[in-house]
């Protein structure tokens, strides 16, 4: 009788069973299965054979852990940065970089034909990051003055990884790293606790708080023929490499000949698509609800001579009780939310308005397919879903998908 067959009390945490991992699913976990137990199984590999302890049991699911890695799967290294992957920052960099690709095509697939009823054929194509290590150009960093220690949370927890160097960002913010980490050693980091953002572009390091005190600074980044001046306070995308490819796949379908109707550009950040929606539309909105970034989104406009675009400081959410009356109809829309995806609010102001095409950028596949699966229901097809590596080394992926509206009548 296996260990999963009996039941020594109410659950089976501390329980070890042998299992092989079938596939990396939401969150970076590993998928197996025990006698009426699914299980998902941490800094797991596919096809990776293992002895796993149960360290939670939810009745017909549990989590688990490795005890013993009895046959590693081949798409299995050993991560370079062990500190690194501990912290939970770099969940994925236990595998081979195509192993990754793929487990997020997978993650991507899964998501939309589990969440969104969505029956894609085959997974959708993802675009690769030009650089594994080193391609970030927006960091948090955590400060814990207690132990000291600056680096990564431990994942799942509130403790602070202490580490000697970042190697998931641009030399730029590496330099940057090491200097704020030499302040810490000399005991001149202060006795409270931080939470350091720091972003880079055009060779400048902006820092919030700044340990030199004051402001954040101003940094200018170009993309796409574009320049957007944000600091450190402000949401701008991670990956300096695949900016350009991701600004195109966001532009595909926004060629929509619109005289009068705006296009809307919601959650528009410091203006990053808003721009490239001016120069083919002559009205464009954009919402965000963040003060920094939309000042930054409207100076931008102005300074780029595109006088077409107004900003709004405003939530999506009471702007979608308002779109319809303010606006009318748009040909265009796009929307970049956080992870939480579409409120229940603006999800009905989008479909009040009804635009004729809307390109939807996330990054999260489950949220993405919840809202999806509304806007299908509503009248929608989607037409091209494509997947962008922003994030290597990590169980995170960006996706894209363009949508076009076939019927007027529902809405």
């Amino acid at each position: 009788m296996s260990a999963m067959d009996r039941r020594a009390g109410p659950s089976f945490v501390g329980e070890t069973i042998e299992t092989t991992v079938e596939r990396l699913v939401a969150g970076g976990v590993g998928l197996a299965h025990a006698p009426g137990k699914t299980l998902f199984v941490a800094a797991a590999a596919p096809g990776d054979r293992v002895r796993v302890r149960i360290e939670r049991d939810q009745g017909k699911v549990a989590h688990a852990r490795i005890v013993d890695l009895l046959e590693p799967s081949s798409d299995r290294i050993e991560p370079p940065f062990p500190g690194l992957a501990a912290s939970g920052a770099a969940g994925f960099a236990h595998l081979r970089y195509p192993a990754q690709l793929a487990a997020k095509q997978t993650i991507v697939h899964d998501a939309l034909r589990r969440i969104g009823g969505i029956p894609l054929e085959a997974p959708p194509e993802i675009v690769p990051s030009p650089r594994e290590w080193g391609y970030r150009i927006r960091a948090e960093w955590h400060y814990d003055p207690v132990q000291p220690a600056l680096g990564f949370l431990a994942a799942g927890s509130r403790r602070v990884v202490d580490l000697p160097d970042d190697p998931l960002v641009v030399p730029e913010l590496a330099l940057a790293y090491a200097d704020i980490r030499a302040t810490m050693m000399a005991g001149r980091l202060g006795d409270e606790a931080l939470t350091i953002q720091a972003a880079t572009a055009g060779g400048d390091v902006s820092l919030h708080p700044d340990p030199d005190g004051g402001e954040p600074r101003e940094i200018v980044a170009e993309v796409a023929g574009e320049r957007l001046a944000f600091d450190a306070r402000c949401f701008f995308q991670g990956n300096g490499s695949l900016l350009e490819p991701l600004v195109e796949e966001a532009m595909r379908f926004a060629d929509v000949p619109s005289a009068e109707s705006p296009a809307l550009d919601l959650f528009c950040g410091v203006g990053f698509f808003t721009l490239p929606l001016a120069r083919r539309h002559r009205r464009v909105i954009g919402l965000e609800l963040d003060p920094h970034s939309a000042i930054f989104a409207q100076r931008n406009a102005d300074e780029a001579g595109l006088r077409g675009v107004r900003i709004a400081a405003q939530s999506v959410e009471d702007w979608g009780k308002e779109a319809f009356r303010s606006y009318g109809r748009p040909a265009f829309l796009l929307l970049d939310p956080p992870r939480g995806g579409l409120a229940p609010s603006a999800a009905r102001g989008l479909l009040k308005l009804r635009p004729g095409r809307v390109t939807y950028v996330s990054c999260d596949p489950a949220t993405l397919a919840r809202d999806l699966k509304l806007l299908m229901g509503d009248g929608y097809v989607l037409e091209r879903l494509v997947a962008f590596d922003l994030f290597p080394q990590t169980p995170h992926v960006e996706v894209v998908a363009h949508l076009t509206r076939t019927t007027e009548e529902a809405g």
